[in-house]
């Protein structure tokens, strides 16, 4: 599988390229150019890459700039990452925080500097906006494409894994979302292994290990799309794609998409908001009514979950 990895990683290697270190997207408009810092936990996460390049790309369009970096899921270095933008001088923070509480003192001084900020995924105390998911209904989503695939394809009685990511209370909150709703809609399946897999080669390594361990495993169900794609890729090299297995899983990137149309492993995959236009697009909504001074109403804003599936894919597919 080593020669697996290396593809999937070059693979991945225009998306994630541009957050190995700080990327500016830089503007020609004028000093009064809205200026943004964006830090997320994982750019080798293609949903992630993706989700930055598009913003990236609409926050120039619409003649602003826009610097973002990872942590690498390193909330020391997250906090350093925050304090820089800080320093220079940027008028709006999104923050997809790898430790909740321990960026709030430096989202706070950002804060009192006069600098607006956006969270994405965690109510953070010190945002001025909360961009975020039910996950625990995000998760039974999943779980319940996976259980009606179970009920249709293995008459309800089937082996499943699940590639969580605990680490996280949110994520843990959608891995139990998962669970509940397989447990509750087919309730004869077994889940036979869960394991943590948040990235393309962490979901192939794990896959390649459960195969190994339960070599009937017919349904894998995954909180997001990095745990997907490897997933998927494994199951390939293992010769496990047949009409009857299936992945379900969150964040319909376009490698799964593309899995999906070519009728391997992927079946279904929930797009959180659409496309990574329509979150670029929100997000430029969320940063000009924050720089604007309009009074927010409402601080937290919860996200549209929609199913993608073969039957409506070519609406998310980037051609």
């Amino acid at each position: 599988m080593k020669n697996t990895i290396i593809g999937l990683v070059a693979m991945l290697a225009s998306f994630a390229i541009v957050g190995c270190s700080p990327k500016s997207e830089e503007s020609s408009a004028s000093s009064e150019a809205i200026k943004i810092g964006m830090t997320v936990q994982d750019l080798s996460n293609p949903t992630w890459a993706g989700y930055c390049q598009a913003i990236a790309k609409e926050v120039k369009a619409q003649g602003g700039s826009m610097t973002f970096v990872a942590c690498e899921s390193n909330a020391g270095k997250q906090i350093t990452q925050i304090e820089n933008f800080v320093s220079s001088g940027v008028d709006v923070l999104i923050v997809h925080p790898a430790d909740p509480a321990g960026v709030e003192f430096a989202l706070k001084q950002a804060r009192e500097a006069g600098i607006k900020v956006i969270a994405w995924d965690d109510n953070l105390k010190n945002a001025d906006l909360a961009w975020l998911i039910d996950n625990h209904d995000l998760g039974y989503e999943i779980g319940k494409h996976a259980a009606k695939w179970i009920n249709e394809k293995h008459g309800g009685s089937t082996e499943v894994a699940i590639l969580n990511y605990p680490q996280l209370p949110i994520l843990l909150e959608r891995g139990n979302g998962i669970r509940d709703a397989i447990q509750e809609l087919a309730p004869n399946a077994k889940i036979v292994a869960e394991t943590s897999a948040i990235n393309p080669a962490e979901g192939i390594s794990k896959m390649e290990t459960i195969f190994q361990s339960n070599p009937g495993v017919k349904v894998v169900c995954s909180i997001g799309g990095g745990g997907s794609v490897g997933a998927n890729e494994a199951a390939k090299a293992a010769n496990k794609i047949t009409d009857d297995f299936g992945i379900f899983a969150a964040d319909a990137t376009q490698p799964e998409l593309s899995a999906m149309t070519n009728n391997e492993g992927v079946r279904m995959s929930v797009t959180i908001t659409g496309t990574n236009q329509d979150i670029a697009e929100a997000i430029w909504a969320m940063v000009t009514k924050l720089t604007s001074g309009e009074s927010i109403e409402q601080k937290e804003i919860y996200r549209t979950l929609i199913p993608v599936t073969k039957d409506n894919v070519s609406k998310f597919l980037v051609k």
